[in-house]
């Protein structure tokens, strides 16, 4: 059997040589001539990089240090956790996220760097062969040598933003780079600044981000490519298991823990948790299925929204089916209905929906077996509610609402009682997801300029978790994602992991 660790040595030589990619990335370079030779490897079972480097710095007029890079065009966003391995030689060694004009020592470019004693800055050259420069009234000082750091480009733009673990992204520093041609170079980078040592660093949940203003095409609708991610909810480390250039959305988890549910055109599908092949659920004549679909409590039933034409206007409705597959039972006669909930006692189901004509959203519960629905809550012109959800105790239904002004999660008693507002923060908060064992809630976070009721595709969100207790909430993963990354219940059957969907399209 082959071994799990892909290792490539790489060197800047006269000649130039086949390269092999190393996890996403296509090149790797010493560049500036290094006294010491760098390395990187990519660990596929983990889906982590280990990168090597020496380099007298990456200052002044030219640099020296070792690159694990693409070429990439366009708008895009590079996230990434860093962390030096060992105390380190020198406190200004360097690791970090770095866009660049070119492979020669003194090219253009902007980098977003982590130091061994923790400063965190961003630095640029503005003209080949010019001297560095960054803003020293911009630093920040995460926690040393660990640290989450982010690099967008928007047009011209370089911003830069970092956090503490558990922590929102900050913006560290902005700079115009009009020097920076279309086609970059941007990737990771090791610099030990000190030309007779090699320093190490690993780097995890990489990602490169190429978002929807760059890659628009409306023969697609706009449409991303999805990342299927398992993510470690008190790690926070992540793994992808499925890539598509097309749609799939809202991760289930299944409850014998070995595989996902998901949506994926009008359909619904699963999958190995460890990644393989998909298989479609038989759902009979069903085939516009959205991204609400919901597991019972007992395991042996499956709740979806699915739209239908004729009856009073079509659009979206609740059906119920067996888990394994089969014929679809109407819930829901009157739409739109947007499923979200099973009751504990496996018998009736949580929605929003409009009714009457209105435009507002309401919660209502029903029998599965359908019957007289009944409303949960009795919103006002300009509120909303979504993503109603049952603890496994049954004791509470959890939802987001926007009756404070701003979207937060809230909850109520089953019977609409007693409705007690949970976050109180500047985002916009949805989806409010119950750990099995009742103790957590996961959800997702969008920053303060999405309109309130809005939960759109392709943004920069993140995925927040408290405690049910009460508590403030801390980050556990940084995406670009949105609409369709966790609109269903999506943890484990053990209460560590939760599955999602990132979006990214591919550069041009």
């Amino acid at each position: 059997m082959k071994p799990s660790i892909i290792l490539l040595f790489c060197m800047l030589t006269v000649n130039s040589f086949a390269q092999k990619s190393i996890g996403i990335f296509q090149s790797c370079k010493d560049i500036g001539s290094p006294k010491l030779t760098g390395s990187a490897s990519y660990d596929e079972s983990t889906q982590t990089y280990t990168i090597r480097g020496s380099g007298y710095n990456i200052w002044f007029e030219r640099d020296e240090f070792n690159y694990l890079y693409n070429k990439l065009k366009g708008d895009f966003i590079l996230t990434a956790n860093f962390e030096f391995v060992g105390a380190g030689t020198d406190p200004h060694r360097k690791i970090g996220w770095m866009v660049r004009a070119s492979e020669d020592a003194n090219a253009v470019h902007s980098s977003a760097v982590l130091h061994g004693d923790g400063m965190t800055v961003l630095q640029w050259r503005v003209l080949r062969g010019a001297f560095m420069r960054d803003p020293e009234d911009e630093i920040f000082s995460p926690k040393p040598n660990y640290s989450i750091l982010q690099v967008e480009r928007s047009g011209k733009t370089i911003i830069f933003r970092a956090a503490h673990p558990g922590e929102p992204l900050q913006v560290i520093g902005s700079q115009v780079m009009e020097g920076l041609p279309e086609e970059v170079l941007a990737g990771l980078f090791i610099c030990s600044h000190n030309p007779d040592v090699v320093e190490t660093a690993k780097i995890w949940n990489v990602r490169i981000d190429q978002p929807v203003a760059t890659l628009y095409n409306p023969d697609k609708q706009g449409w991303l490519g999805c990342r299927m991610e398992i993510l470690n909810v008190f790690d926070g480390k992540r793994k992808i298991i499925l890539e598509k250039d097309g749609r799939f959305e809202a991760p289930n988890w299944m409850p014998d823990g070995k595989k996902l549910l998901f949506n994926m055109d009008g359909n619904i599908y699963k999958m190995p948790v460890e990644g393989g092949e998909i298989e479609k659920l038989n759902m009979g004549n069903i085939n516009r299925s959205n991204n609400d679909h919901v597991i019972s409590f007992d395991g042996k039933m499956l709740g979806i929204s699915s739209h239908r034409e004729g009856l009073n206007g079509g659009g979206s409705t609740v059906y119920v089916l067996p888990l394994e597959g089969g014929t679809p039972q109407l819930v829901t006669e009157d739409t739109p209905s947007y499923l979200h909930g099973w009751a504990p006692n496996n018998k009736e189901v949580v929605y929003v929906a409009q009714r009457n004509g209105s435009n507002i959203y309401n919660i209502y519960k029903n029998s599965i077996k359908g019957g007289n629905e009944v409303a949960l809550t009795n919103n006002k012109k300009g509120e909303h509610v979504d993503g109603c959800e049952y603890s496994p105790d049954g004791r509470y239904i959890y939802y987001n609402g926007s009756q404070s002004g701003t979207m937060q999660l809230w909850r109520m008693k089953p019977d609409g009682t007693e409705k007690e507002q949970l976050t109180f923060d500047q985002y916009n908060n949805w989806f409010p997801h119950i750990s099995p064992d009742g103790k957590w809630i996961a959800f997702i976070t969008f920053e303060a300029d999405i309109e309130f009721n809005s939960h759109p595709s392709y943004k920069r969100v993140m995925l927040r978790l408290m405690p049910v207790s009460g508590g403030a909430p801390k980050v556990i993963a940084y995406l670009y994602g949105g609409q369709g990354t966790i609109n269903v219940p999506s943890w484990s059957p053990d209460s560590k992991h939760i599955a999602f969907v990132s979006n990214s399209g591919k550069s041009k």
